[in-house]
């Protein structure tokens, strides 16, 4: 399993590192965008392209570029959406979302304000569909910047760190361990199940203000959400 992982690293290094470093940031730019936001797996292209970093400077040009590429794509779903927000949600591609997506993320953003924006990036289907959501209503593009700006950064180095790191420790112990291949893999799976128990339970604990509660009650909870005070949060 050793010589096979090896090979695949090596694969993937011998890749120019300002090419590969490109190639994520594109990735993590289409991955954060509607139109294609769903079906791109940048969060994989971004992990492959970590384990070939080799080095200090070219660890945080891939966190500098994914973030920048984040950025871009966020700002081109917020973009979309102040433009042609009602004419892409009647559109077919808004019809393939679904109408109970849209009114999830218009809930959130109008209980939690820009606390859903920096949230929402960490969320299955809502990172993609909010920074479209929020184009569509009152709040200013700074404002969305500020809060979705430290999430693409946190959700950078995350992604970075843990790719860079077990490559960097299999390459190192390889050729001493036969098992190091399967510490490198279940270095990467652990993580994988981490990010997706996290998922999991930030959806369970805004639950309350995704609306979820509402649809599972009934109209009957529709009406109390509605008549209850409060206001979004910042």
């Amino acid at each position: 399993m050793n010589d096979v992982l090896l090979w695949i690293l090596e694969t993937v290094q011998s890749v120019d590192p300002v090419l590969r470093t490109l190639i994520a940031g594109v990735g993590i730019m289409l991955e954060t965008s509607l139109l294609i936001g769903l079906v791109v797996p940048g969060d994989s292209i971004v992990l492959v392209a970590s384990t070939a970093v080799d080095g200090t400077v070219e660890y945080f040009a891939l966190i500098a570029t994914v973030v920048v590429g984040a950025l871009i794509g966020e700002s081109i779903g917020f973009y979309l959406g102040r433009w042609f927000g009602p004419r892409i949600r009647r559109s077919r591609l808004g019809a393939r979302i679904g109408e109970k997506n849209w009114q999830r993320a218009e809930r959130y953003i109008e209980r939690r304000g820009g606390i859903a924006v920096f949230i929402s990036r960490f969320l299955p289907v809502l990172h993609s569909l909010v920074p479209v959501t929020v184009g569509m209503s009152t709040m200013r593009y700074r404002r969305f910047l500020a809060w979705t700006a430290p999430a693409s950064i946190i959700w950078a180095f995350a992604y970075v760190s843990v790719g860079s790191a077990a490559a960097g420790s299999f390459r190192e112990t390889s050729e001493k361990l036969h098992y190091a291949g399967y510490i490198f893999v279940g270095i990467i799976v652990v993580f994988l199940l981490l990010v997706l128990v996290a998922k999991k339970l930030l959806t369970r604990l805004e639950r309350r203000h995704l609306g979820d509660d509402v649809a599972d009650s009934g109209p009957e909870a529709e009406s109390e959400s509605q008549d209850a005070p409060g206001s979004p949060g910042e």
